[in-house]
């Protein structure tokens, strides 16, 4: 079936809720419910639940539908996860050019048609590669060099804390508190059981949260589009478990000063923050 974006966004987090929530086989998931915890129609949520159908995660049953079972959590989560990781590695390694047609992807990594869509969609979500108008698929910019990268955690060490001292600064509490709670997730070792992918999900969502507390548009996308321009570098210089556990906790941190209105506090924190991974990372 096409997916939207947003659907695909959607269904990434109602599979995340319920693990964190620790949901078992049977669960019932109500589109209503589902619609307020996530911020949107109960249109996008119904679109969302037909792929987790089609995924075989969620099934349909006389009164909606109830999870079926959860996806393996970890990187080695079927030919699908190695192969978006392959196309990832190849992207940056300058393997694929701009633009590449299915077959092309098929024969190079081993897949399916159906396996490859899936693939596809996830990318396309993620914002790293387009349909090409007529034929094939284009991949859109990435972060390719180390001075780039470098340069965006500048960027977010300039604007992010920042964003906290706006005046006017006001965070989505409900939003934020749900953020945190991912991150005492990830403290407390979850941060050694997600994929790569995921665990830069969870965190990009928790800063772009901060920011959005500015109220301020050009904040929040130009910080959603360098998240999105340096994703494919940080699959390849994510921190250890023990160091990406250390930085989730660092998280929490800062959420519980925000919430508390000690903004200052916290913008200055997000700073050592953001100057430690960046030096982590760099090196």
């Amino acid at each position: 079936m096409d997916a939207t974006p947003l659907a695909e966004q959607l269904s990434t987090r109602i599979v995340d809720d319920l693990r964190r929530n620790g949901a078992v086989e049977g669960t019932r998931l109500v589109e209503r419910t589902l619609a307020g915890q996530l911020g949107v129609s109960r249109t996008p949520v119904r679109a969302a639940l037909a792929l987790l159908v089609e995924a075989g995660t969620v099934r349909r049953d006389g009164r909606g539908h109830v999870l079926a079972q959860l996806p393996p959590a970890g990187q080695d989560a079927g030919p699908e996860e190695a192969a978006y990781l392959a196309i990832a590695g190849d992207r940056l390694d300058g393997e694929l050019g701009e633009q590449v047609t299915e077959n092309a992807l098929m024969r190079r990594y081993g897949l399916g048609a159906g396996q490859l869509q899936q693939v596809l969609r996830r990318i396309a979500s993620e914002g790293w590669a387009e349909p090409a108008p007529g034929y094939g698929w284009r991949f859109r910019e990435v972060l390719t060099s180390s001075d780039a990268y470098r340069q965006s955690h500048r960027f977010r060490l300039i604007v992010e804390p920042a964003a906290l001292l706006e005046p006017g600064y006001r965070v989505d509490v409900a939003e934020l508190t749900a953020r945190r709670a991912e991150q005492v997730a990830l403290a407390d070792g979850r941060a050694a059981q997600v994929s790569v992918p995921e665990l830069f999900d969870l965190n990009s969502r928790f800063h772009e949260v901060l920011v959005a507390g500015a109220h301020n548009p050009f904040l929040v996308d130009s910080v959603a589009r360098v998240n999105r321009l340096r994703r494919l570098q940080e699959y390849r210089r994510t921190l250890r478990p023990a160091r990406a556990q250390a930085r989730c906790a660092e998280h929490v941190a800062i959420a519980d000063l925000v919430l508390d209105g000690r903004l200052a506090e916290a913008s200055a924190l997000l700073g050592e923050h953001l100057g430690g991974v960046a030096e982590e990372k760099g090196r």
